[in-house]
């Protein structure tokens, strides 16, 4: 390991010009290449203390033993050297995008003398033209069958080809019509040549000429009643609707863009790309890649942008690209993508209408490419039991960790705290097992006191399950652990009740009197979603209750570190480490599942109403009052005879409803977040607060609330 001071430029050696670095490794080999618009600026960043840099950062700069840099006019020259680098020397520490498979496109060779329409794979070759990316090739096949109806271009290989030539006769395509059999001489190389182009142009959205132009034919046809002709115009009509079909309209006519979306977590990124051509989608891709520097989601954009259009000019570079963060500075990525197209190009952010809407399909589209991408990852028998090896090796246990069980705290201001417990046994995920907490000891926010509520909540009742069992060696438990303080819910699948009851176990999970065994495995690992103030609190309550047999760590998301009780220094995990890895997936799986619960906690309490609070009151008869009378306030105003005319209402219950309505407060004003009008029943009393008709929502816009949440 290199100390940077080592090899520091002196002052003043590095211009104040923009130009691309390279820093290089003991054997001389590029680590990482970077562009500046001021290189001694960028430079000085990575030779201050090393503790002020980002760990990433902190491990390339001490493998680092050199650098080196070369100076340049404009800042779009340094964009286009820092490509031209990264892939002549795959620095390892740079973003290298890997395609999550190898995508087909539809290739029309308009190089050779006879272009001919294939799928083709890998490298793009001079001369030809090139459309999608196509998920399958299959989908591909379908479509120039379909067209070869209208544009007959060559399709057979170079073998068949000559072997037609010499024999004089056509292949079976020429023999049906979806061939113009230039192996023969049907047709001269300079119409088939124009008849490839017009294939063309077809495909990259000009559709609405040739489709009038085969009307108007087939019209002309039938009016000089030349009805087979007309007939066979009709179904290349057809064929070409059909075609067109096969891609949605998402955007207004003759719209070019090329739509980016990414989605990342701590370690990885994942791209989507869709092409948009003629205002259809004619194409999608994607990448993933390992995050292996300290990198904004502009930075993954400004990459993306590099491979994509980095061996790309003219209509293969698109006049729109949006993206859902601009580059910084953004103006040399433009004016890069603006020389390479020959024209204007626009990057941008979409703000609104189709545009927007499209960005978040392809949003939803990255996210579960991510989402499956480490699903597949976390599939492989192999590479969990590595994972729970090196978390053992790492936290100094026994054994590896065959159950793990992780917990997190969430609330929106202090205010519905509640909390989260997911279980991983090898290494994945036991959603019967999760369980969820409401916190009753105190109100407001204090996620320290929370974690230790819920530790103490937990392995208490996996204590007083021991001692039903008789496990104790000396007979007796500790003084508490039979007591249950409530607020625990059972989950099933991902899903908990919010009432409090247990859902429905399976006979093996119930004990001699039938009741569920909620608590009664304990885990080798604790692992809770916090620093050392949440590490130190979920230690204090197991020592509180005398368990000593289970480790406890924390995972800290600012910079992924593991937190031991009693330690001032955390482990550090390597980046590539399976270990940490399943770490991150079994505390973001904590996150998920209690910010679910705590939202869906929220939204409950915001349509409540004082009907709830009435004994025996089911949902059915509680529409039926509110049906008849209209609103709360004016079943607040009836008599118990006119509650009573209500169908299914008796008078016990009217009593009951009376009694509970008179004690309940009116709702106070509200106002409608959208317009700031004060919402009001049809008899001018104030309602709930709401965002849109029938949805209540709290104070605040959805982004402010969004921001808010724990």
């Amino acid at each position: 390991m290199a100390d940077p001071s080592s090899y520091r430029p002196r002052p003043g050696e590095i211009p104040d010009s923009p130009g691309v670095y390279r820093f290089r490794d003991e054997h001389r080999r590029v680590i990482y290449v970077g562009k500046a618009k001021s290189l001694r600026q960028r430079l000085a960043n990575y030779f201050q203390d090393l503790a002020n840099l980002h760990p990433r950062t902190r491990t390339m700069v001490t493998t680092a033993a050199s650098v080196e840099w070369t100076v340049v006019s404009t800042e779009v020259e340094a964009l286009q050297l820092e490509y031209s680098w990264i892939k002549e020397y795959d620095p390892r520490f740079n973003v290298k995008y890997r395609d999550d498979k190898s995508y087909p496109y539809l290739a029309v060779t308009m190089n050779e003398e006879f272009p001919r329409v294939q799928v083709m794979r890998g490298h793009k070759k001079k001369g030809v033209r090139y459309f999608g990316p196509y998920g399958h090739a299959w989908a591909i096949r379908d479509t120039v069958d379909l067209l070869l109806r209208v544009f007959p271009v060559r399709t057979c290989s170079a073998g068949v080809f000559k072997n037609a030539a010499r024999t004089g006769r056509p292949c079976l395509l020429g023999y049906i019509g979806k061939c113009s059999a230039p192996c023969v001489g049907r047709i001269t190389p300079d119409d088939h040549w124009d008849l490839a182009d017009e294939f063309c142009d077809f495909m990259t959205g000009r559709t609405g000429t040739y489709l009038r132009r085969l009307e108007r034919q087939m019209a002309d046809a039938a009016e000089e009643m030349e009805y087979e002709r007309a007939a066979r115009l009709r179904d290349d009509i057809g064929a070409l609707k059909k075609a067109m079909e096969k891609s949605a309209v998402v955007l207004a006519d003759a719209t070019d863009a090329d739509l980016i979306a990414v989605a990342e977590d701590e370690l990885e990124a994942a791209v989507q790309i869709f092409h948009v051509r003629g205002g259809r989608v004619r194409g999608q891709r994607g990448w993933v890649t390992d995050k292996v520097e300290e990198i904004t989601t502009g930075a993954l954009v400004e990459h993306a942008l590099q491979q994509l259009y980095g061996e790309e000019s003219g209509d293969a570079v698109p006049k729109e690209v949006l993206v859902p963060a601009l580059p910084d500075p953004v103006e040399p990525v433009q004016q890069w993508l603006t020389e390479r197209r020959g024209s204007g190009v626009s990057l941008r952010i979409p703000q609104r209408g189709d545009k927007k809407a499209l960005m978040e399909t392809v949003q939803r589209n990255a996210q579960q490419a991510l989402v499956l991408h480490k699903t597949k990852r976390a599939s492989d028998l192999t590479t969990r039991s590595r994972a729970l090896e090196e978390i053992a090796e790492a936290l100094d246990l026994d054994s590896a960790p065959l159950r793990v069980e992780c917990y997190d705290i969430s609330h929106l201001q202090g205010d519905d705290v509640v909390a989260s417990m997911v279980v991983f046994e090898d290494g994945l995920a036991r959603k019967s097992e999760y369980r969820r907490f409401q916190i009753k000891g105190f109100e407001g926010q204090d996620d320290v006191r929370s974690m230790h509520e819920v530790i103490t909540r937990r392995f208490r009742r996996y204590l007083a399950e021991k001692e039903k069992t008789g496990e104790w060696s000396d007979g007796e438990g500790p003084a508490d652990a039979g007591q249950h303080t409530g607020g625990e819910a059972a989950a099933s699948d991902g899903v908990a009740r919010t009432d409090g009851a247990d859902l429905t176990e399976a006979p093996a999970l119930k004990d001699e009197d039938g009741r569920p065994k909620r608590f009664a495995y304990p885990p080798q690992l604790v692992v809770v979603d916090g620093g050392q103030p949440q590490v130190a609190a979920a230690q204090r309550a197991l020592d509180e209750l005398g368990i000593d047999d289970i480790a406890v760590c924390g995972l800290a998301k600012r910079l992924e570190e593991v937190w031991l009780p009693h330690e001032d220094d955390p482990v550090v995990l390597p980046r590539t480490s399976e270990g940490l890895y399943l770490l991150q997936r079994v505390r973001d799986e904590a996150h998920r599942f209690a910010i679910t619960y705590q939202r869906a906690k929220r939204a409950k309490r915001f349509r409540s109403s004082p009907l709830d609070d009435v004994p025996g009151l089911g949902e059915t008869r509680k529409q039926a009052l509110i049906k008849h009378f209209g609103s709360v306030k004016k079943l607040r105003s009836a008599t118990i005879d006119q509650i009573c005319e209500v169908p299914g209402i008796g008078r016990k219950t009217a009593e009951t409803v009376a009694v509970a309505l008179a004690g309940a407060a009116p709702a106070a004003p509200a106002v409608n977040t959208a317009t700031g009008e004060i919402m009001e029943d049809d008899d001018g009393a104030p309602g709930t607060t709401v965002d849109a008709p029938g949805e209540p929502v709290s104070a605040g816009t959805p982004d402010e609330r969004r921001g808010q949440e724990r």
